[in-house]
């Protein structure tokens, strides 16, 4: 048992492992972003919540801009950390302000997302990104 935990623990594999959270979490959330970017390219009246008082339009950019291209350079490895800040920011919003009196089921899904994009935040990109390729090349 203990052989198999070290082998798990294998840093090489935890960069694989990153690797597929950060793909994986990048393309859900993009399904996500779509239907809002194209609220935004519609143009007319913007039926959004409007959680922090901002307006509803400056909320969908904000949304949008986090969830498609904030998610897109989780995707690639690129800004992780930083990009991972403004989904965090959004999922908490949306779990504690916009669904704050829902039941857990509709708060569920934002949590989730919640908790990834903290994960990747204290463990940046792994091996298998652009942040690593251009650490590698400055040195």
């Amino acid at each position: 048992m203990k052989r198999i935990f070290q082998t798990a623990v294998n840093t090489n594999h935890l960069d694989y492992i990153i690797l597929l959270l950060r793909i994986t979490v990048a393309v859900f959330m993009i399904t996500h972003a779509i239907p809002k970017m194209y609220k935004l390219i519609a143009g007319g009246e913007i039926q959004f919540p409007d959680p922090l008082g901002m307006g509803p339009t400056v909320s969908l950019v904000l949304a949008v801009f986090a969830e498609l291209i904030c998610s897109i350079l989780i995707g690639f490895g690129f800004l992780t950390r930083l990009a991972a800040f403004p989904l965090i920011i959004t999922m908490a919003v949306a779990a504690f302000i916009v669904h704050a009196g829902d039941p857990f089921k509709q708060k569920e899904l934002s949590l989730m997302y919640l908790i990834l994009y903290i994960v990747l935040f204290f463990i940046g990109s792994g091996k298998y990104s652009v942040d690593y390729f251009i650490s590698k090349k400055k040195k």
